[in-house]
């Protein structure tokens, strides 16, 4: 009774597990992005280029889990 719906649940966990960790990683590039144009104000087109990358990189994880999962 209970197996079928477990094994549902451990066949989409990695895809869960896998967009929980993009959106961190683009959480703590906002934040250290932030954080460095706050100390360095004139940094701010390359510190905003570097983070923008970096969101980029760390997203296209959950692409990857997404669209290679199945």
């Amino acid at each position: 009774m209970i197996t079928p719906i477990l094994a549902e649940m451990s066949g989409n966990i990695h895809i869960a597990l896998g967009c929980c960790a993009a959106a961190l990683g683009v959480g703590f590039v906002g934040a250290k992005a932030v954080e460095a144009v706050g100390r360095n104000p004139g940094a701010f087109g390359k510190v905003m280029t570097l983070a923008i990358l970096g969101m980029a990189l760390a997203e296209a994880i959950a692409f990857y889990v997404i669209f290679l999962a199945k």
